[in-house]
């Protein structure tokens, strides 16, 4: 029998805890760490539609990427977005487990599934860490060969799951690419350790204006690179859920599924049909 905490033992081999920020929250959120486990559902986001979904489909645990709770709450009332999720699953007796930021940052986690997926091999943590420098924040590798900004970009708006976000490059689209560096979730943390890899392109999501904008001009006083590829914070980490699903089903044997919903929280992408000029 395979429980619970068998679930969560090969998670936690696989993505070490003590590789998650301080900041983080990881681990058993709903459940019984005794209670027996036969489908586990993988998803991004822990959301109400995600508890239904894996009721729906006999999943009996839950793993997602982002933590329930990561800031601290008071209540758990079932008026909370928080609350509604724990007791759908206490209710149906479906336990619900996390791996945040260890997972970005192990071996066979976030960031080496989003760069295998866009097919960047040779890869190192792009920011190691201090006690494993094997393992840490981000990846950078080569393409097999050399391509264009724009093909690229076209190849990771083809390879990830499509949202009203879509795929927003920034640098010259003719310029030829081949080492990529990513990371998967927020990554404007990140642009100073990407240009100092000499990526051709960078690779990540949720850029703000201001940092984008100031990487941009710093880059354009060396030869304009890194170029930059943003694209929806749920698309740059979906990639994990079927590396990690298929890692406990070949340690345990139990059934996993990963979820067919799309989490990001846009519904709609809205633009003008003719050209506006941004100058009075």
């Amino acid at each position: 029998m395979t429980t619970v905490a068998d679930v969560i033992e090969t998670l936690e081999t696989r993505f070490p805890p003590e590789l998650a920020e301080d900041w983080d929250r990881n681990g058993l959120v709903v459940g019984d760490p005794t209670a027996r486990v036969e489908r586990v559902l993988f998803a991004v986001d822990p959301t109400l539609a995600i508890a239904q979904e894996a009721l729906e489909v006999g999943a009996t645990m839950i793993v997602t990427h982002h933590p329930l709770l990561l800031r601290g709450v008071s209540t758990v009332a079932t008026t909370t977005p928080g609350g509604a999720v724990v007791h759908r699953l206490i209710e149906a007796g479906c336990a619900l487990y996390n791996a945040h930021t260890n997972a970005d940052a192990a071996a066979g986690g976030v960031a080496d599934a989003l760069a295998e997926a866009l097919g960047v091999t040779g890869t190192m943590p792009l920011v190691p860490s201090a006690a494993d420098p094997t393992q840490g924040t981000g990846r950078v590798g080569q393409l097999a060969s050399p391509t264009t900004l724009r093909e690229f970009a076209d190849h990771v708006a083809a390879t990830l799951p499509a949202t009203h976000h879509g795929v927003r490059v920034a640098g010259d689209l003719d310029a030829e690419v081949r080492t990529v560096a990513v990371v998967g979730g927020s990554g404007d943390a990140f642009l100073e350790q990407a240009a100092a890899s000499q990526a051709d392109v960078y690779v990540t999501a949720d850029l703000r204006h201001h940092p984008a904008s100031s990487a941009r001009e710093a880059a354009l006083l060396r030869d304009g690179r890194p170029y930059l590829v943003d694209v929806a914070h749920f698309a740059s980490e979906w990639s994990w859920l079927t590396a990690a699903a298929e890692h406990v089903a070949d340690a345990t044997g139990i059934d996993t599924i990963v979820s067919t919903y799309n989490t990001d929280p846009w519904t709609a992408h809205v633009s003008a049909d003719h050209q506006r000029s941004t100058r009075g």
